[in-house]
């Protein structure tokens, strides 16, 4: 398997770990996506007020649930901080 489809196993795997605890296995809730920050990030928005304004920004479509083409313009908005702030993944350099 390639490394970029590796890479999107891995964030599927990701998203499919943490949805559906609550309900819809396709989604996560806020609670769920609190669990996924926490865990996967270090942190999730301490303040509720920012956490579900944080969270109401993610979910495009308003459906009070974040699907997986949601969660994924939340990892792409990470990856283009990282890289903006130059930072480099230490893993790039066995995938060249």
């Amino acid at each position: 398997m390639s490394s970029i489809i590796e890479a999107i196993a891995v964030l599927r795997c990701i998203f499919d770990k943490y949805a559906g605890k609550e309900g819809d296995p396709k989604t996560l809730t806020k609670k769920e996506m609190v669990t996924l920050l926490k865990e996967q990030l270090g942190g999730a928005p301490e303040k509720p007020e920012v956490m579900d304004k944080f969270f109401k920004d993610l979910d495009a479509d308003g459906d009070g649930v974040v699907d997986f083409n949601e969660y994924v313009v939340l990892v792409v908005a990470i990856v283009l901080l990282y890289y903006s702030n130059g930072f480099y993944f230490g893993c790039y350099l066995h995938v060249l």
